[in-house]
């Protein structure tokens, strides 16, 4: 082996004080070489700018976080403002947005009762029909037997046979009313009350002559429909006033079809009292306050203008000296059938001031709910208002919507009366009352009816209305 001449000697290698001089001197030497400064040199300031670089880096991630934690938090501010204010405006509207009248008046449907038509064969106007000139012209076979006679009512030839004959048989006139009042089919059963109504308003007529009737319904047998047709007798027990349209499509619950031509046939009989008396005056009286009790149902919406046209046949059915007497028995039985809430409101408004007797039921009514109100607790209307206007509006426990059901009950009865310049104690006591509704009640007050109170007052003070006689 050949040996090179830096090799350290063999007693060198082994002597320690030599080799670890030998390795110090290597080691001093790489240190102060040029080469080595200055790759140090730049390697250190590598490092130094990776080092800023991450600083930089760190400190733009930290400014990243805290600004989205600030955006974060300014998002969960306006949120909460947003959803504070919502909530305010709803609270608002919400008495808007609730339906705040409506009963349900019809429940379950029974089934009819069943009548005997057996003597229709022996119908002498039926005998008279068969003639074979008369079915050519109507193109009907008398074979066909009820659809015979379905046919001569829905063509107008029955009732044309019957003012020529001035004369209904009790089987032609039990079998028109039970198609009238049940009949599924809408063409018949609008058909027979045509039928019927031409009948009973021929009565009604100057000139015309009396047709004779063998039969006519009473009272009991209309009564007997409307339980048929699933009338609850005493709604608000059963149903509450803000009560929507729970199975609003079902065929099981709701009025029926039927029910418009049984108020059309009620009419018709209230028209024709002059002529034939159909009912007694109790009678007219308990069937008024049914036929204005339906228009709490907003199922009945549709056909408000036959209801009206049946109250108002109602009204003028009574003598002057029974109409004294009956209104007060009208408004009483009224008054404590509908519930205290925006119902008797409903009412009231519904009961078309159009002559004096219409005018006088909607006082008698007004001044009945009031009283009812007030569990009678007060006797007159001065009482009234001196009892509201013992109510502070700045107490928490105020309640709104009994002030503004009260605010337009009272309007309604004012409207009705007699002029208020006869009654200077009344009219002073509704002017302060109105007066500390409008002034008291602040405009920024969101409790619930607090505005609507406000407002109605307010617009009552500034157009204070008398009713001119």
């Amino acid at each position: 082996m050949r040996m090179r001449l830096e090799d350290p000697l063999d007693f060198e290698s082994e002597d320690q004080h030599i080799r670890t001089s030998r390795s110090i001197n290597k080691r001093r030497r790489k240190v102060i070489g040029l080469d080595d400064l200055l790759n140090d040199h730049y390697e250190e300031k590598i490092r130094l700018e990776e080092k800023e670089a991450k600083k930089r880096r760190q400190k733009r991630y930290d400014s990243d976080e805290d600004d989205d934690r600030a955006r974060n938090g300014k998002e969960a501010l306006l949120s909460r403002f947003v959803a504070d204010c919502q909530k305010q405006v709803s609270e608002m509207v919400a008495e808007d947005e609730i339906p705040t009248w409506g009963l349900r008046l019809f429940g379950p449907k029974k089934d009819p009762l069943q009548w005997d038509f057996t003597r229709l064969g022996n119908c002498k106007l039926l005998e008279a029909s068969v003639d074979s000139m008369i079915n050519s012209m109507l193109e009907l076979d008398s074979e066909e037997g009820d659809n015979f006679l379905e046919g001569l009512l829905m063509n107008g030839w029955l009732s044309n046979w019957v003012f020529t004959c001035g004369h209904v048989e009790d089987s032609i006139a039990l079998w028109a009313f039970y198609q009238m009042l049940y009949s599924t089919n809408e063409e018949l059963q609008i058909s027979a009350c045509d039928f019927w109504c031409s009948v009973l308003r021929n009565d009604t007529e100057v000139d015309a002559s009396i047709i004779r009737l063998d039969w006519h319904p009473k009272y009991a047998e209309l009564r007997d429909a409307l339980n048929i047709y699933g009338y609850l007798m005493d709604s608000s027990a059963n149903y509450s006033s803000h009560s929507t349209a729970v199975h609003e499509d079902s065929q099981i619950d709701g009025p029926p079809h039927n029910i418009k031509s049984w108020i059309k046939f009620l009419t018709a009989c209230f028209c024709a009292r002059y002529a034939r008396q159909i009912f007694s005056i109790l009678e007219v009286e308990e069937a008024l306050g049914g036929i204005i009790f339906l228009f709490v149902d907003r199922h009945l919406q549709g056909i408000s203008y036959f209801i009206s046209e049946c109250m108002l046949s109602a009204l003028s059915f009574f003598t002057d000296d029974e109409w004294n007497i009956s209104c007060e028995s009208i408004a009483n039985g009224l008054a404590n059938r509908i519930p205290k809430d925006m119902n008797c409101v409903r009412v009231l408004e519904c009961i078309s001031v159009v002559n004096a007797r219409s005018k006088h039921l909607r006082n008698k009514v007004a001044l009945q709910i009031l009283l009812n109100c007030f569990d009678m607790k007060v006797s007159s209307m001065k009482d009234i208002l001196r009892f509201l206007l013992a109510i502070s509006v700045k107490d928490k426990n105020c309640d709104f919507f009994k002030m503004y059901r009260n605010l337009v009950l009272i309007d309604n009865w004012l409207l009705s009366d007699p002029p208020l310049d006869e009654k200077p104690t009344i009219l002073e006591l509704w002017n302060r009352f109105l007066r500390n509704c409008s002034s008291q009640i602040t405009s920024t007050d969101w409790r619930s009816y607090a505005s609507k109170v406000r407002n109605k007052s307010s617009y009552l003070l500034q157009n204070q209305r008398k009713d001119p006689q």
